[in-house]
C-alpha cells in the first residue's frame, strides 16, 4: 500500500482518475480476494480461457475446398427427389440402410489427446532436521513463557536454562559431519528441554478457566498447538529410532508441509505439494488435483478424463502418461470408452516369429512415438519451474499456496492463448480479458467498487501480458 500511494504509475495501473495521498483501498482487499480465489473461481477462468480459445479457432477461416460441381435445374432436382421419396416407400423399414449407433458415438464424443503426470511443487522452507526443527521449537516455548508470564504477571518466571539449550545444540550444529551418538545425545538434550518448557506452560495455564481466551496472540498459540505435535512425533521417532512417522511435521510455521518420497538422483526427497495436471493438445494445462500428503496419481485417471468430457463435452481420442497410469483398473475403464492409451501392454511379451515381427517391430515404434508425446507436460513442468519459480511457493497458507499455484498455471494459459488473440490493435485481447473479469464477476467478485473493477480488470490485463 505504501508503494501505491507515492507511486503514480501504480495508481493509474489500479485505475485511479489522478494522484492521491490517501490509500486507495484497505490491504485487507488482498487477503480477501485471495480467500475467494478457491478451486471454483480458476475452473471459472479455465472455462473461459477453453471458450476463447474454441471460440478462435472456429472463427479463423475455413481451408480451401474443391470448387463445387455444376448442379442440375431446379425441376430436375425435385423430380429425383419426388422418385427417392417414393421408392423409400416401398422398401420396409427393417431393411433400410442405418449406421451403426455406436460408430455414431464414437465419432461424435472422442476428440483431442489428454496428457497425465504428476510433479511436487516445493515451498521455500528450510531443510528440515530434528535437530533444527527441536531448536525452534524450543525458542517458540521460550517465547510463550515469556509472553505468558507478562499478561498473566507472574513475579517468578519458571527457570528455562535457555543459554544452556542454545550452546547444547550449536555444539552439534557447528559439526560438519556428527557422529550418530552425538546427534542422537543432541536430540536427547533438546527434547528434555522442550519437555521442561511445555510443562512451565500448562503450569501457567492451569489457574485460567476453562471457556476463557487464551492471555496468547493467535499466531503464537497456533505455534503452540503444532510444537506440542511436533514434540510427540520427535519423542517416537527417539524412542523407536527411527526417522519415518505418518503426518511428519516439517514446518513449524506451516505444518500441512508433507516429505514427498521421490526417488530423484539430485532430490530423494522434495517438501511442498503434489499436483495431478493434465494437458490438452493445444497446450492448455489445467491443475485437477493438489494435495499436501503423498498419493498414487494413477488413482486420479478416471476423474481427470471426466473432468476433460465436462470441459469440452466429448472424451479424448487417447490419454498419454507414464507407465505407472496403466493400471488394469485404468485401462478397463479406458476401453469400455473407447480411449486410446498410449502404454506398453501388460502380460507377457509375444514370442517373436517370423510372421509377426515386423508387426510387433512396428508396434514397439508407435508405443514409443506415443510416449514421446509426453514431453509436452515435462515441458510444461520446466517452463512453470524455471519460468515462474513454481519450485519456490513462498506463501505462508494453505490457501495461499493453492492460489499461487492456480495462478502460474493461468498465465501459462494466457501464453498460450496470446499466440491466437496476438494482433496489433489488442482488441482480441481486449475481449478475452473481459471474458475473464465476467467470469470473475459471475462467481461472486460482482459486490466491489467501481475502482476495484478496473483493478481487477488491469490485474489480469497484466497476467495476460
Amino acid at each position: 500500500m505504501q508503494q501505491i500511494q507515492e507511486n503514480p504509475y501504480l495508481q493509474f495501473f489500479v485505475g485511479l482518475p489522478g494522484y492521491q495521498a490517501a490509500e486507495p483501498f484497505a490491504s485487507s482487499l488482498f487477503v480477501e480476494i485471495r480467500k475467494r480465489m478457491g478451486e471454483s473461481v480458476f475452473e471459472g477462468f479455465h472455462r473461459a480461457i477453453i471458450e476463447a480459445h474454441d471460440g478462435k479457432k472456429s472463427a479463423q477461416p475455413a481451408p480451401a475446398t474443391e470448387p463445387a460441381v455444376p448442379t442440375a435445374p431446379q425441376d430436375s432436382v425435385n423430380a429425383e427427389e419426388n422418385s427417392r421419396a417414393e421408392a423409400s416407400e416401398t422398401v420396409p423399414a427393417e431393411t433400410a440402410p442405418q449406421a451403426p449407433a455406436e460408430q455414431i458415438v464414437t465419432a461424435a464424443s472422442h476428440q483431442g489427446q489428454l496428457i497425465l503426470d504428476a510433479t511436487v511443487v516445493e515451498q521455500a522452507i528450510r531443510f528440515p532436521t530434528d535437530l533444527s526443527l527441536l531448536n525452534e521449537a524450543r525458542q517458540f516455548s521460550e517465547l510463550i513463557i515469556d509472553v505468558l508470564c507478562k499478561n498473566l504477571q507472574v513475579a517468578a518466571k519458571p527457570r528455562t536454562y535457555r543459554q544452556k539449550a542454545r550452546s547444547a545444540y550449536l555444539a552439534v550444529a557447528k559439526q560438519k559431519r556428527p557422529s550418530a551418538k552425538v546427534l542422537r545425545r543432541g536430540l536427547k538434550q533438546q527434547l528434555q528441554y522442550l519437555r521442561r518448557n511445555l510443562g512451565h506452560i500448562e503450569q501457567l495455564l492451569a489457574p485460567i478457566p476453562e471457556g476463557t481466551p487464551l492471555p496468547l496472540p493467535h499466531w503464537l498459540l497456533y505455534r503452540y498447538w503444532v510444537i506440542q505435535h511436533l514434540y510427540t512425533q520427535q519423542w517416537q521417532m527417539y524412542q523407536s529410532k527411527t526417522h519415518r512417522c505418518d503426518h511428519r511435521i516439517v514446518s513449524i510455521s506451516q505444518p500441512y508441509v508433507r516429505p514427498m518420497v521421490r526417488g530423484k538422483q539430485d532430490k530423494p526427497v522434495e517438501f511442498g505439494a503434489k499436483l495431478s495436471v493434465s494437458l490438452t493438445g493445444e497446450g492448455l494445462a489445467h491443475v485437477d488435483h493438489l494435495r499436501w500428503d503423498a498419493f498414487h496419481e494413477g488413482l486420479d485417471l478416471t476423474t481427470q478424463v471426466e473432468a476433460y468430457r465436462e470441459r469440452y463435452g466429448y472424451y479424448p481420442e487417447r490419454v498419454i502418461a507414464d507407465p505407472i497410469y496403466g493400471t488394469r483398473t485404468n485401462r478397463d475403464y479406458l476401453k469400455q470408452r473407447n480411449i486410446h492409451f498410449a502404454g506398453k501392454p501388460l502380460g507377457r511379451p509375444k514370442q517373436v516369429t517370423d510372421a509377426n515381427r515386423e508387426q510387433l517391430k512396428q508396434a514397439k515404434a508407435q508405443r514409443r512415438q506415443d510416449y514421446l508425446q509426453r514431453i509436452p507436460i515435462e515441458g510444461k513442468f520446466g517452463q512453470g519451474k524455471n519460468g515462474y519459480r513454481l519450485n519456490d511457493i513462498r506463501a505462508k497458507r494453505a490457501n495461499t499456496s493453492f492460489a499461487w499455484i492456480n495462478s502460474i498455471f493461468l498465465v501459462m494459459n494466457l501464453l498460450i492463448l496470446q499466440r491466437i488473440f496476438f494482433a496489433p490493435s489488442k482488441t482480441s485481447l481486449a475481449g478475452l480479458i473481459g471474458a475473464l473479469v465476467c467470469a470473475w464477476e459471475q462467481m461472486g467478485f460482482n459486490q466491489r467498487t467501481q475502482s476495484n473493477r478496473v483493478w481487477s480488470v488491469r490485474t489480469i490485463g497484466v497476467l495476460s501480458y
